[in-house]
């Protein structure tokens, strides 16, 4: 295992670590310093670009180039922080608030000054009842030192910042419907265009980044660009908070750089598979991602790297399944969550993710045959790509990935049986 400092979780074991004095002590709030001293909003910009930092929530698109979407002229901006975290196996943004929330703030104003917002609200989960407390605590210590409200640090930059809790949906975790949830609404995903970056929040220009992305942004403005590139793959450089869950000896989130080869996290990082037992499958971006059988698990774990063999990083939520676990069963209960999380507005997603559930149903019970295998691989495909946001082409792309990978399982199901263990050959 080669030697590794962590970045973004650096004070995740020191005592009080929450706490502003520790923060100020272990050199918190001097990017904030160095920024409003030293340099202009669009430096500050500038730098963020030239460290091709990408977001972390899922997507991966430069953060820099979606601040500069920003009209530079509009009196009035927002920045809406998704700090959701809805999806099964995902939770590195909880680990990092309940670790350093002030590394996340300063991130927060760091954009703010950057981009000219005056306002930013935190959406979070309202079950994170403690992580809400912490963001809201930090909060109150930042103001009373005058790093956040009216002029900071006795400059020109003001800024306001929000502890938003949500009620716990994973739509939510879409930006339009996040913003639709602050607004005081149903959440459901908006048209676009417009897109958020010209209306967005309360009808003003927005910029919508979640919060390991922020948080990455405190290290690039107070060490560099260059320092920052000079971690992980050129095309996705910095760190990464790797989720490990399922049949693994030590789950938890792993801060490595991005790029980190998916065997070394499984067997170095999180102990190998326990119980003495196989690999079986691994899913590799959470709920919405296509599984990886062992003979894939060499890939690097970085967004271009996983899309060249099929499937997505996400958030990096890594969920290993050992031999005894079958395919269609995984599916199954994913096809549930996303029936009940689909908010409803489009057709192919409200209906498509019932029907993706009693289908699998059907299989797994011993009820189902190859029709319902083909009408399972229809109905996805006629999901994917063809609603508002992408929750049907995250419900869809675990079963066509799925259907493509393991046809021995599927076959087996549809003539009654249940294969126990993963072909070598798939």
């Amino acid at each position: 295992m080669s030697a590794f400092e962590p970045v973004l979780l650096r004070r995740a074991a020191v005592e009080r670590g929450t706490e502003l004095e520790v923060y100020e002590r272990t050199g918190g709030y001097q990017a904030l310093r160095k920024a409003i001293g030293a340099l202009t909003p669009q430096q500050v910009m500038d730098e963020v670009s030239a460290a091709n930092l990408r977001g972390r929530g899922g997507a991966g698109f430069p953060t820099g180039r979606k601040w500069s979407f920003l009209p530079k002229d509009a009196p009035l901006k927002y920045l809406a922080v998704n700090a959701d975290e809805s999806e099964p196996g995902t939770f590195n943004n909880r680990v990092l608030i309940d670790a350093d929330p002030h590394l996340v703030i300063e991130g927060i104003l760091l954009c703010c000054y950057a981009v000219g917002i005056s306002e930013a609200y935190i959406y979070i989960r309202g079950e994170n009842v403690q992580g809400a407390r912490l963001l809201e605590r930090a909060i109150a210590e930042a103001r009373a030192k005058g790093y956040v409200g009216k002029r900071i640090l006795r400059s020109g930059f003001s800024c306001q910042v929000h502890v938003f809790r949500g009620a716990g949906a994973y739509i939510c975790g879409e930006e339009t419907a996040l913003l639709e949830s602050i607004e005081g609404r149903r959440p459901q995903p908006r048209s676009r265009p417009p897109f958020p970056a010209v209306v967005g929040l309360f009808g003003k220009p927005t910029v919508i980044n979640n919060v390991a992305t922020l948080a990455s942004v405190t290290d690039i403005v107070d060490r560099g660009a260059d320092w920052f590139k000079s971690i992980g793959p050129a095309t996705a450089p910095g760190t990464m908070l790797y989720c490990m869950s399922g049949h693994v000896r030590r789950p938890g989130v792993y801060e490595r750089p991005m790029g980190t080869p998916l065997r070394e996290l499984i067997e170095e990082h999180a102990g190998g598979i326990r119980d003495g037992k196989r690999l079986g499958f691994v899913i590799p971006g959470a709920a919405a991602s296509t599984a990886l059988v062992e003979s894939e698990i060499d890939v690097a774990m970085d967004y271009d790297a996983l899309r060249e063999i099929g499937t997505e990083l996400g958030a990096g939520g890594i969920i290993v399944m050992d031999e005894s676990v079958c395919i269609l069963k995984t599916l199954e209960r994913f096809a549930k969550f996303f029936r009940h999380e689909s908010c409803g507005k489009c057709v192919p997603c409200r209906e498509g993710t019932v029907w993706q559930h009693r289908l699998l149903e059907r299989l797994n019970t011993g009820l189902g045959g190859a029709s319902d295998v083909a009408t399972l691989k229809s109905i996805s495909e006629q999901m994917n790509a063809k609603t508002l946001c992408a929750l049907g082409s995250f419900a869809a792309a675990p079963q066509l990935g799925a259907l493509r990978k393991f046809p021995e399982h599927f076959a087996a199901h549809a003539a009654g049986g249940c294969p126990l263990k993963v072909p070598a050959h798939a």
